[in-house]
């Protein structure tokens, strides 16, 4: 069957028979999922000059699209298939989608997490109910230690992206944005389930759609397949965008997106991080790196959006709350509604106060306030304030500077 759907999308007959896999996955998981809200952003639409609409998949179940797959793969085997456990490798959504699938169909699940798996979906995992295992840096380490298991234990290995049913079930999503009439569809790519699936929906009903992938510039495997015409590995480096870090995707997917998917783009993390933030903000809506990675192309022109309607993809919503807060600082911090700002001022009383009362006159809400009066660069009868604070704009910053400046303080802002 996979030979038959890998060469499915050279042809209309083939790629039909793509089609109606989805939509019979669409039957079999419909009882079990979310249909998730497609939402317009008048923001975004006017930030890219288009009509944008975010398919918000970090509502559904476990917080990402990967429980249709998983679902997909448990319903299509046996019960007496399942009744040997099911066992799958993932960095966290993947083993989350699995590890609530295999509880919801009383299937006991085995999961192989790499060492450097987000704590917040370890936990989640764990709390579904499955057995977990840490082992490896990245996913294709954590893959040899599932096989290994495999070859004692005779389980079934849900694959996260190299499995027809899988492509499938991720697929069901596509079906749910026909009736939005995309022009284009901007999907985030690891392994490549996720946007096999929905350009196979999507392309066999209409071949004028534009999907395009977006890849973490850590993990350009796809890229760099795709743009070469044959299957590459690539060693993936750290990124926020844990979820999609794939040394390689496989043969399977890869002859898919090759056919079907027109273009792959990369975002690095400081573009994710700030549509992360950005769809925090101005979105209410929380997404992990590999979530906000399509909006990172849209925001960045790397997909062309203007004039078009578009759909991004927010595949999922896992994100570590210690990380979400670091990309939140880092973020206030690089458009300067957080700033440090020394100053070099005459040690003398009042001086601290005159500060503070500059800053409040910009609207500043102080963080902190840091003397020093000992350092090397500290002349004689003076002190440095380091004073931390945030703003609404960054205009406010520039008043301030100019506000000392006229009053003959050296100050100057800190990265």
């Amino acid at each position: 069957m996979r030979a038959g759907l890998t060469e499915a999308v050279e042809s209309s007959a083939g790629l039909e028979e793509l089609y109606q896999k989805i939509v019979k996955a669409k039957e079999r998981v419909t009882p079990y999922i979310h249909e998730t809200p497609i939402d317009y952003s008048k923001t975004f639409s006017d930030s890219t000059e288009s009509q944008l609409y975010l398919k918000l998949e970090n509502l559904q179940k476990t917080g990402s699209f990967k429980v249709r797959g998983a679902f997909n793969k448990l319903l299509s085997i046996s019960e007496s298939l399942r009744s040997r456990g099911v066992i799958a490798v993932s960095a966290g959504n993947h083993a989350q989608g699995v590890a609530f699938a295999a509880r919801a169909l009383g299937v006991h699940s085995t999961i192989i997490m790499p060492e450097t798996a987000p704590v917040s979906k370890y936990l989640a995992t764990k709390g579904y109910g499955a057995e977990v295992l840490l082992y490896g840096k990245y996913i294709h380490e954590s893959m040899k230690k599932a096989q290994e298991i495999l070859n004692k234990t005779g389980a079934i290995l849900v694959h996260p992206y190299d499995d027809p049913d899988i492509v499938a079930g991720q697929g069901t999503l596509g079906l749910e944005l026909v009736e939005t009439r995309p022009d284009v569809v901007v999907v985030p790519i690891g392994g490549g389930g996720l946007i096999s699936g929905i350009a196979a929906a999507l392309k066999a009903r209409n071949s004028g759609v534009k999907i395009i992938g977006v890849q973490s510039s850590a993990s350009p495997s796809m890229k760099v397949s795709k743009d070469l015409g044959t299957l590459m590995e690539v060693e993936p480096s750290f990124s926020i965008a844990d979820g999609i870090l794939v040394k390689s995707p496989s043969q399977f997917t890869f002859s898919i997106i090759r056919d079907l998917v027109d273009d792959v783009v990369l975002v690095d993390d400081e573009e994710i991080a700030e549509a992360m933030f950005l769809l925090l903000e101005r979105n209410k809506t929380l997404a992990e790196g590999a979530g906000a990675a399509p909006l990172a192309a849209l925001l960045t022109g790397k997909v062309k959006a203007k004039g078009r309607r578009v759909v991004a993809v927010i595949s999922g919503g896992n994100v570590d709350l210690t990380l979400l807060g670091n990309v939140v600082e880092k973020v206030l911090h690089r458009i300067r509604r957080v700033v440090r700002v020394k100053m070099h001022v005459p040690d003398k009383p009042g001086y601290l106060n005159r500060i503070l009362s500059y800053v409040a006159e910009v609207r500043g809400n102080v963080i902190d306030v840091v003397h020093d009066r000992i350092s090397a660069e500290v002349r004689p009868g003076f002190t440095l304030i380091y004073v931390t604070f945030e703003v609404p704009t960054s205009e406010y910053v520039r008043q301030l500077l100019s506000k000392l400046m006229a009053e003959g303080i050296e100050s100057r802002i800190l990265d």
